[in-house]
């Protein structure tokens, strides 16, 4: 069975030319390529793609913000983001969202396969050049919340229930249990007036929901 792909680049001679590289492999169907995150958001559920290769720099919605949402709402999809960036912030904040991978774009063609491969196996990948840009967290240091998460906790500290908040969002119940669970292990607060109270004290209320 092959493996669909679906390339998300805003810069179609490189979306063209990762989609000749994969098409030369027998088990690989590239199912589109689209220029924008919002784009990417909108088809997921028409092609079901079963890797998405997702540039971050993006006119309108970025290709985290389109992680996330896509994530939410076709969980089993893998994404690998493809960037010229290699600093660790960049790569540490793209699997916080939620990414299977990171791929430089200078990569040899060969290992843009060989992420595909690695997370159809359930595995992470990351190329050499972002890898090694990759340093460990000090042991001290508190694991930051996503944008999404940053939305989220908004909404709960305003008093809202969990299926209010994915009533708003437009996102399922469960979804917002799951980021209730990351914000809380992250933040280290096991209560709801802890997190009601981080807010307040981070002024998270007197500022206003992220964009995304």
């Amino acid at each position: 069975m092959s493996i669909r792909v679906l390339i998300v680049d805003d810069h179609p001679m490189v979306a063209e030319g990762i989609q000749s590289i994969l098409e030369s492999y027998d088990d690989i169907e590239v199912v589109g390529t689209l220029g924008t995150g919002q784009e990417a958001v909108d088809r997921v559920a028409d092609v079901f793609p079963d890797v998405i290769l997702m540039d971050l720099n993006m006119p309108g919605l970025g290709g985290l913000s389109a992680t996330e949402i896509i994530l939410e709402r076709a969980p089993d999809t893998r994404i690998l983001i493809l960037s010229m960036h290699d600093s660790p912030e960049y790569i540490s904040t793209a699997l916080s969202h939620g990414a299977k991978g990171y791929v430089l774009k200078d990569v040899p063609t060969e290992e843009i396969k060989q992420a595909i491969d690695a997370v159809m196996r359930g595995e992470q990948y990351l190329c050499t050049g972002a890898s090694g840009s990759l340093q460990p967290k000090e042991g001290g240091a508190r694991e930051a919340l996503t944008g999404r998460e940053q939305t989220i906790l908004l909404e709960l500290a305003q008093g809202k229930s969990n299926k209010e908040v994915a009533q708003t969002l437009d996102i399922s119940v469960r979804t917002v249990e799951t980021h209730r669970k990351n914000i809380k292990r992250k933040l280290g607060i096991s209560s709801t007036a802890g997190l009601t109270r981080y807010a307040l004290e981070h002024g998270v209320l007197q500022g206003t929901s992220p964009g995304f």
